[in-house]
């Protein structure tokens, strides 16, 4: 791991400065960094992703646990300074990219380098990463319902977005993100984090949050694409009436025209909120749905 003085160092060398469009505020407080590894209860058998890993400080430490460690890096200067910091680590694999494809896609590159990762390794895969602030909820989201699943994410984000990953009905912060997480897991904020834990310091407070992909829960939804549908649906619209929301329904929801015995079914009230229903009713919801669909066909 690597001192507030030594990236400083580190980039004066490169002639670069940290890209404050990037999102590039590195962790620099070494307990706490020792904190979100030793949270993850890493293994020799575990596949570890980490998103920004800037000049690899954060890296070091991952390499020295995981069986292998996806480095994602999409500043080419940085990408630069941490091939050379971990020359020496052969189970680290750092790509330069963005992590998006796009907003509903994991970089091809990556999801490759997990899929290898996989053959070669049986433990969990898991993002460990001081996640960059522009691009955290679209990485965690596709890490929660895409084509590759996280098992567990340990990561540094906003306050705000620790917020909206942890909150309840009812609440303001609650939204897609909050249904994601609690219909497929367990999210718990672990610490709070001033701005002088990173350098530059961002103008707003920060959060360690922890998220443990639980099978059980995973495994009721019947399809999580309707079920990702569905959520959109709905919390696209989230201060109309449920019943009110279905009349946006478009594509393969546009077939549905029984929506009240499908609310009644699940035992929600049509003049609920979207706001106001949990993500084990979203999954109900989305259950409903595939079987009346897959009844149709």
């Amino acid at each position: 791991m690597q001192t507030k003085q030594q990236i400083q160092q580190l980039l004066t060398s490169a002639g670069v400065r940290p890209n404050k469009r990037l999102g590039q505020n590195f962790l620099i407080d070494l307990n706490l960094m020792s904190k979100l590894v030793n949270s993850a209860d890493i293994s020799g058998s575990d596949i570890v992703l980490e998103v920004g890993c800037g000049t690899g400080s954060l890296t070091q430490a991952l390499a020295g646990r995981a069986g292998t460690v996806i480095a994602v890096e999409i500043d080419k200067s940085l990408s630069k300074i941490a091939q050379r910091q971990l020359a020496d680590n052969k189970n680290v694999k750092i790509i330069n990219t963005d992590i998006l494809e796009s907003k509903n896609t994991i970089s091809a590159a990556v999801v490759d380098a997990v899929e290898r990762g996989h053959k070669k390794y049986t433990g969990r895969f898991l993002l460990v990463a001081n996640l960059p602030y522009n691009a955290a909820c679209p990485i965690m989201l596709n890490l929660v319902t895409g084509r590759t699943t996280a098992d567990g994410m340990y990561v540094t984000v906003q306050k705000e977005v620790a917020e909206r990953m942890t909150a309840q009905p009812c609440s303001s912060d609650y939204g897609i993100l909050s249904i994601f997480l609690g219909a497929t897991g367990d999210v718990k904020i672990e610490k709070r984090l001033k701005p002088t834990v990173f350098w530059p310091k961002p103008k707003v407070d920060s959060a360690m949050v922890s998220f443990v992909r639980r099978k059980e829960k995973a495994e009721r939804i019947h399809n999580m694409e309707l079920f990702r549908e569905v959520t959109n649906l709905f919390m696209g619209h989230r201060r109309k009436m449920l019943k009110a929301c279905t009349k946006f329904a478009v594509g393969r929801f546009a077939e549905i025209d029984d929506w009240p015995r499908i609310f009644e079914n699940c035992s929600i009230e049509p003049t609920s909120r979207p706001e106001q229903i949990s993500p084990q009713d979203y999954i109900a919801i989305a259950n409903r749905c595939c079987k009346y669909l897959t009844a149709k066909r």
